[in-house]
């Protein structure tokens, strides 16, 4: 049988390493056996969603850190295995075998799970058969082909009629094209999915989206503001996906104690607030902070003087806010 292919290629083995943290103890924390720790780590089974932003919090990383670059020693070892078997399949018939298998499928009106089901094999086992990159056994030929109602020389017979019909090329050149797209120089590497593209790719996008960078946290008088995205946190479901969200720790001493220290105020970067919104206070031009700048920042009331100026006003004690940037918050969430 081939090893075990890698689709999930991680950093997760060394930050967890870089920390002093035991795989055991990932384990436990993230409720997950250590097997399948161990399988996560080496690459050869998937993080859901879910499970990812538990890993990145319990190791207090990034989100973009557990994914490797392409010039990783992993990644490296994973296009290397890719290239092998697309090509020591390109004459084994392995392809023409697997995409007849698809024809068959799609002709049935069974999806990708119905056919795994009824073939009592794993769903990434039953796709690494459709697209040719995974051996077929002699006792596997039979539970397929009953899973479509034929027998094992019933299944071969309409095998052949569809390749040498034709209708299988443009199939298998499209599966072929779709795996060689990932060995290209400067694609991101981050594991292979045939359903629809690089799983962790995918998997980052759709974790992102559920998370928003802290930029700010309290510092004596002020709440110090950087645009980093060092520390993350899941928003709100309203706020899901929406560019320009961030969240601050409120100083609750500058705010009249209204906001507690405890919760998490989220500004959308991209509304101008108007008078009377509560609004990040920021001395600095937001637009041109770069990731290492350092700002001072306070939440305040929009107000306006009789010259029609906007400025920012809060109380403990009372205090004019003259700033540079202003953004609307837009929820504060309690803890």
């Amino acid at each position: 049988m081939a090893q075990e292919e890698i689709i999930f290629p991680n950093n997760i083995r060394n930050i967890r390493a870089a920390k002093g943290m035991k795989m055991t103890d990932l384990a436990k924390r993230a409720n997950l056996s250590l097997s399948a720790v161990s399988k996560i780590e080496k690459g050869v089974r998937r993080l859901n969603q879910k499970q990812l932003l538990n890993v990145c919090t319990i190791l207090g990383c990034k989100l973009s850190d557990i994914f490797i670059h392409e010039s990783d020693a992993m990644a490296q070892n994973w296009q290397k295995e890719i290239k092998r078997r697309l090509t020591d399949n390109e004459g084994s018939g392995l392809k023409v075998f697997g995409s007849g298998l698809r024809k068959i499928r799609q002709r049935s009106e069974k999806t990708i799970a119905d056919a795994a089901r009824a073939a009592n094999m794993t769903l990434s086992v039953y796709h690494k058969i459709e697209v040719g990159q995974r051996e077929v056994y002699e006792n596997e030929i039979d539970v397929l082909a009953k899973a479509f109602g034929y027998t094992s020389s019933q299944l071969f017979d309409e095998i052949a009629k569809l390749y040498t019909s034709g209708e299988l090329t443009k199939q298998i050149n499209k599966v072929t094209e779709r795996v060689k797209s990932v060995l290209e120089p400067g694609n991101p590497v981050s594991g292979l999915d045939i359903h629809g593209g690089l799983y962790g790719a995918q998997l980052y996008d759709n974790a992102r989206k559920k998370l928003v960078p802290v930029f700010g946290t309290p510092d004596g008088k002020c709440i110090k503001l950087k645009k980093s995205d060092e520390t993350m946190i899941v928003a709100p479901t309203t706020l899901e996906g929406r560019s320009g969200i961030y969240a601050v720790v409120p100083n609750s001493r500058r705010s009249g104690g209204f906001i507690p220290d405890s919760a998490h105020v989220f500004a959308d970067a991209s509304v101008q607030p108007k008078v009377g919104d509560l609004a990040i206070c920021i001395n600095a031009d937001f637009s041109k902070m770069k990731s290492d700048d350092v700002a001072e920042a306070q939440i305040a009331v929009v107000r306006q003087d009789t010259h029609g100026k906007i400025y920012g006003h809060i109380s403990g004690p009372e205090e004019k806010i003259n700033a540079k940037t202003m953004h609307k918050v837009v929820m504060v969430v309690m803890q």
